[in-house]
């Protein structure tokens, strides 16, 4: 007697590679499937959400530095106006190709004017005690009255910026969104207030 040991046949061989190459597939396009609403997510997230950003300059020093990587809520603008004090990302009123970020110091109906380098929203002193000596500036500046729908922005480092000073006011439309969240480098990591 003899063992008899079944021998696969080229049609079994063939169903068993046709049920693999099926399996491969559909693992495939379920793979296509998720990458591609990975992609729309993300892009809905970018264009309506939160966005990252790099700092490029030294304008807002000593708040934010050279290459600080950012998270800026673009939400923040659509549920409410954009308050005195919040650090912005905003399209440049020169070249709105280039995005920009500053600090918003004056909004819609208030006189905003400077006096050797101090800045004063509606005849009173703003309390800028962040900003170290060296980055004051000594320019003087006529009282200006910010029309409706528009910002007055200053970047922190005053002797070395482009800002309302030079631009004009920023109308609210260019204003992309708040800069909530410096996440690089680690070690200076902050959230911003809300």
């Amino acid at each position: 007697m003899t063992d008899k040991v079944d021998q696969p046949t080229a049609t079994g061989t063939r169903t068993a590679s046709r049920e693999g190459w099926k399996r491969t597939g559909q693992d495939l396009l379920v793979w296509l499937r998720t990458l591609s609403s990975a992609a729309v997510y993300a892009t809905l997230i970018v264009t309506f959400g939160f966005q990252v950003a790099r700092v490029d300059g030294r304008s807002m020093e000593p708040t934010l530095e050279h290459q600080d990587r950012l998270v800026v809520n673009k939400l923040a603008y659509r549920l409410h106006d954009p308050q005195i004090g919040d650090v912005v990302m905003l399209l440049n009123p020169l070249n709105p190709d280039e995005t920009l970020v500053k600090r918003i110091v004056a909004g819609p109906g208030e006189s905003i004017s400077i006096t050797g380098g101090r800045v004063a929203r509606n005849g009173v002193a703003v309390d800028e005690g962040f900003l170290p000596p060296g980055y004051r500036s000594s320019d003087t500046r006529a009282a200006e009255r910010v029309p409706a729908g528009h910002y007055f922005v200053l970047g922190d480092h005053r002797t070395n910026n482009s800002d309302s000073r030079s631009f004009g006011v920023v109308p609210k439309k260019y204003i992309l969104g708040k800069v909530q969240v410096r996440w690089w480098p680690i070690d200076r990591a902050r959230v911003f207030a809300p």
